[in-house]
């Protein structure tokens, strides 16, 4: 099968002079990897490396016990016994090529990116050349939507946002019957609509409601659930997407009041909103003036509204996370973070994040919500419902 998208990655190799990209992996270490070659890999048990020249096509090195599993390659493949073998194949691979990007991030900025082990670097760099992140390139290959994934992200959001007003419809009408309602009703109610729609989803999702909203991942369970009644505040996050690992999760978040709520929570609302819209407008902004913005200046455009309210205090988490295919909600791309993570990498075009500033006190939390897809013609596009009002539910 060839590699998602060769052709950008290797265009962005060239117009920032990578010679090649390194991609290690060791007994299923690099989800790099298995992204990059998903189709008919076994269990690996020695060491492989994939280079992607910045021109020219690509090399495998695999060791012979496990060469049956890439019989499928359309490139070289070059095999070794030994550990001599092996450093002989890498150096050769690397020969001429100075500056190689491989799963690495400098002073372990981006966590997310600090896959391949102290040794292999060392290694590589003996062999004369410099290593550099390849945190981009991973957003030019697989972080991107494919057009496919975005038109099927359209119907998911749909439909998650369908089971959200659900949800939130179950917990107002239970409370105007006078009827029992705890969080894990709710939850339970989020669950079936899932399942009547055909739609899949790993955990979750979260009702949260009073000092539970001000955990932002507080994890519901049939013994941690209380009830729901009038006058309490409640927040709801959930994600799922039509079925498929080709498919981002659609993840949101909203939130409600069982009756009046206080002017705390409205300023709290009011200030998170503003900041979400602070976040859109500067990567909107950005990308119309030519020059993209990165995760964390947007991260940054958020959070100075958060921290010009008052209620600095009561931040708890970066502004966003990526959306790309796989199997987990948090995907590989750019994060819109300044605040646990210095994320430098740019929103390129494919690529998709949540946007959910909140704000978390010991009786409640807000968090609003919404995911932003960048098309490649029109730039960061809001692909969800965006939350203007606290939603009434007595």
């Amino acid at each position: 099968m060839p590699i998602p998208n060769l052709t950008d990655a290797q265009a962005f190799m060239q117009s920032f002079a990578i010679d090649a990209w390194l991609v290690h992996d060791f007994r299923s270490s690099n989800p790099i990897f298995n992204a990059l070659i998903p189709d008919g890999l076994g269990h690996l048990t020695r060491r492989v490396d994939l280079l992607i020249p910045a021109r020219g096509e690509p090399t495998l090195i695999t060791s012979h016990i496990d060469s049956t599993f890439f019989q499928h390659i359309p490139f070289p493949v070059v095999k070794y016994l030994t550990w001599n073998e092996y450093h002989a194949a890498l150096r050769s691979a690397l020969q001429g090529r100075p500056r190689i990007a491989m799963e690495y991030s400098p002073s372990g900025e981006l966590p997310v990116m600090g896959i391949v082990d102290g040794g292999t670097l060392e290694l590589v760099r003996s062999f004369g050349s410099e290593v550099v992140s390849s945190a981009d390139l991973i957003q030019t290959t697989i972080a991107r939507w494919s057009a496919d994934a975005a038109a099927t992200f359209e119907q998911s959001s749909r439909e998650v946002a369908e089971v959200k007003d659900d949800a939130f419809a179950f917990i107002r009408d239970t409370l105007a019957a006078g009827k029992p309602l705890t969080e894990h009703m709710a939850l339970e109610r989020i669950h079936e609509g899932f399942r009547r729609r055909g739609l899949e989803w790993p955990d979750g999702p979260i009702v949260a409601a009073n000092a539970h909203a001000g955990d932002p991942h507080f994890e519901l369970t049939p013994s941690a659930s209380i009830p729901i009644v009038k006058g309490d505040w409640v927040l709801i996050d959930l994600w799922a997407r039509r079925p498929g690992n080709d498919n981002p999760f659609c993840d949101i978040c909203w939130v409600g009041s069982c009756g009046t709520p206080t002017e705390r929570q409205v300023k709290a609302f009011n200030t998170v909103k503003a900041a979400q819209h602070a976040a859109v407008d500067l990567a909107q902004s950005r990308w119309k003036s030519g020059k993209p913005a990165r995760g964390w200046e947007v991260d940054d455009a958020a959070m100075a509204v958060l921290r010009a309210s008052g209620m600095q205090a009561a931040i708890r988490h970066r502004t966003g996370h990526s959306l790309s295919r796989g199997a987990k909600v948090h995907g590989l791309g750019v994060n819109i973070d300044n605040t646990e993570t210095h994320d430098t990498r740019h929103l390129l075009p494919g690529v998709g994040f949540t946007i959910e500033p909140g704000l978390y006190f010991d009786d409640f939390g807000v968090r609003l919500e919404i995911d932003v897809y960048v098309d490649p013609k029109t730039g960061p596009r809001v692909m969800t419902p965006i939350q203007q009002d606290i939603i009434r539910l007595a």
